[in-house]
């Protein structure tokens, strides 16, 4: 009798020390799925790279797949390795299997969940009498049974609301800040880190459970939160978040040091260049400047590469914001000027890091501010004349397919230009910035009508001759011989030749200047600076080759009839004498336009 009592004991030491074991499992979980039929298809495909992968349905009605079981410490650098080589995705955390519900993959496997809730240490359990067995074994017939049996380790169930409550009530201030932080990361709480667990937190703890697949008491029980802020530190350890003081630049601006390190500085930018091949960069943005220089960054900053075309812009008078996104490349730049200092930051990332960078931004966007009265010194590093005038050093510009020249022909900024000029471009810019649409083509004189998005106030308008031309007169063509190479238009000098084609052609006249292809569309204009024409692209006839020298233009007259038709009137020259060599230059500048085509 006393044989099976012992054994009796010993099985049920066995059982619990199996539940105990089962509740020191914890998994990896890699995905959620809202179907079977998905679920399945995803967990073969990581069956064919890992040999570990379980299923089981989740409370919420979606299926999980996961890999393990492994302990928790095995859990935790099992899911750091696999993050680090990117074989998982960002979102992955390790889970206890507190909702894991019944298993569907492997395929056949037993439907049992793993031991979410064990029994408690005093329910009964049955087991089957044992035969006695024979043993050498001396037993003392003065040992109460009792003795012979080992106490069972002691498991504690899931705890109530009730008893959630009471341990949760016992969390130091610390302590209850760092789980707000946790749901703040796993972006269920938006509200301020104060250790209050007000309707604001109750509600993100509630969503966080559903999420989890889990009774949405609004209380977590002590495991929910180990579980929430072991992933959340892990992440956090991963991203190896630091606040970075940098004292050339005069920014305070929290930084993800596990992913980004510090490179150079090329003022008017501080680099923060990958760790990796292919991950995110930070740039941090320092330089003296009022609105005009904030202005003038917002505008140069959309010709770079990392700043895709489309995405949302705003700016303001002290502020802007810019997002890009492109199939390769997805950015987002900030910027402000106070007390005389422009500052900001961009963080650029590919789109398959877009959580990621989700995070990231969150904490850039949360911790940055400008310290000191001091900028980045632009003498701090060599730089060239076109880097410093540009404030581009170390970043690559966006580059248009081709460029032409044109000019402004009203005062709400349309520009004439060639048809050839915006020929097939997925978009078109005026002086590299103002995005313009094509509104009307002329194709019997190949010229075109550009309107831009947003009205422009051009520093001049081209005024159309009137008197009578004089050949032999001198001319003079501005236009952007080398595209966007210099700040301003190249002026040419000329002389007009005939006020016809070379077969009697009306509508044209010729030239004998020397030009380059960048300049066609640009403005010809007489001594008094009034507008005699515009500059036609030079005919590509293989079989006839003009000698150099000879160009033709689309006449004033042509040019206001193409305007007419639009409800444009061409304006009328004011007729003072001849300009000095200076002011023609200076009205030539400004009436013309850099046309850009882009892909």
């Amino acid at each position: 009798m006393l044989r099976a009592i012992l054994g009796i004991g010993m099985t049920a030491v066995m059982l619990w020390a199996g539940m105990a074991a089962a509740q020191q499992q914890s998994w990896v979980q890699v995905e959620a799925q809202p179907t079977l039929a998905e679920a399945e298809v995803r967990a073969s495909a990581y069956a064919a790279a890992f040999p570990d992968v379980v299923g089981y349905r989740l409370g919420s009605r979606w299926y999980g797949i996961a890999l393990g079981p492994y302990s928790p410490d095995e859990a935790a650098e099992r899911l750091a390795d696999l993050r680090r080589e990117n074989l998982i995705p960002r979102d992955s955390y390790v889970s206890d299997g507190t909702n894991f519900r019944e298993q569907f993959w492997p395929v056949g496997a037993p439907q049992a969940a793993p031991l979410a809730t064990p029994l408690a240490p005093d329910a009964p359990v049955d087991v089957a009498p044992l035969e006695p067995e024979v043993s050498a074994e001396v037993v003392p017939e003065s040992a109460s049974p009792e003795a012979l049996i080992a106490e069972p380790e002691t498991i504690v169930a899931e705890e109530t609301p009730a008893q959630a409550r009471a341990a949760e009530a016992a969390l130091t201030l610390e302590e209850r800040q760092e789980l707000q932080r946790a749901l703040q990361w796993d972006g269920f709480y938006t509200a301020g880190i104060d250790g209050a667990f007000g309707p604001g937190t109750r509600n993100s703890m509630a969503a966080y459970q559903t999420a989890m697949g889990l009774e949405p008491t609004g209380v977590l029980t002590t495991r929910q939160r180990d579980t929430l802020v072991t992933n959340w530190r892990l992440d956090v350890a991963e991203y190896g978040f630091e606040t970075v003081s940098e004292t050339e630049s005069g920014i305070e601006i929290t930084l993800p040091i596990g992913l980004v390190q510090f490179d150079h500085y090329e003022p008017p930018f501080v680099h923060y260049t990958p760790k990796t091949e292919g991950g995110m960069k930070v740039i941090l943005i320092s330089q003296p400047g009022d609105r005009a220089a904030l202005y003038g960054l917002y505008d140069i900053l959309q010709t770079l590469t990392i700043i895709p075309t489309t995405g949302e812009r705003s700016r303001t008078e002290r502020s802007f914001e810019i997002n890009g996104a492109s199939a390769s490349t997805q950015s987002y730049a900030f910027a402000e000027t106070r007390a005389g200092l422009v500052k900001g930051y961009i963080l650029v990332w590919p789109p398959d890091q877009a959580d990621q960078a989700a995070r990231v931004l969150g904490q850039m966007k949360t911790s940055f501010r400008a310290v000191g009265n001091r900028a980045l010194d632009p003498g701090m590093v060599p730089m060239t004349d076109a880097t410093r005038r540009g404030l581009l050093a170390g970043l690559e510009l966006r580059r248009p397919k081709s460029t032409g020249s044109g000019f402004y022909v009203d005062t709400s900024g349309r520009v004439l230009t060639t048809a050839e000029a915006v020929a097939h471009c997925g978009r078109i810019t005026l002086d590299g910035v103002t995005e313009a649409q094509v509104t009307h083509t002329d194709t019997a004189t190949g010229i075109a009508l550009l309107t831009p998005n947003t009205p422009l106030a051009p520093p001049a308008v081209a005024g159309f001759q009137t008197a009578t031309d004089r050949i032999g007169s001198e001319v003079a063509v501005a236009g952007y011989s080398y595209g966007d190479s210099l700040p301003a238009p190249v002026i040419t000098f000329g002389v007009l030749e005939d006020v016809q084609g070379l077969n009697g052609e009306t509508g044209v006249k010729r030239l004998g200047i020397s030009t380059l292809p960048g300049d066609a569309g640009g403005p010809v204009l007489d001594g008094t600076g009034a507008v005699l024409g515009l500059l036609l692209p030079r005919a590509r006839d293989p079989a006839r080759v003009l000698p150099g020298g000879v160009e033709f233009v689309a006449s004033g007259t042509v040019l206001a009839q193409v305007l007419g038709t639009q409800g444009i009137a061409a304006v009328d020259a004011k007729a003072n004498g001849a300009l000095a060599p200076e002011d023609l230059t200076r009205k030539a500048t400004g009436m013309t336009v850099l046309v850009s085509c882009w892909e």
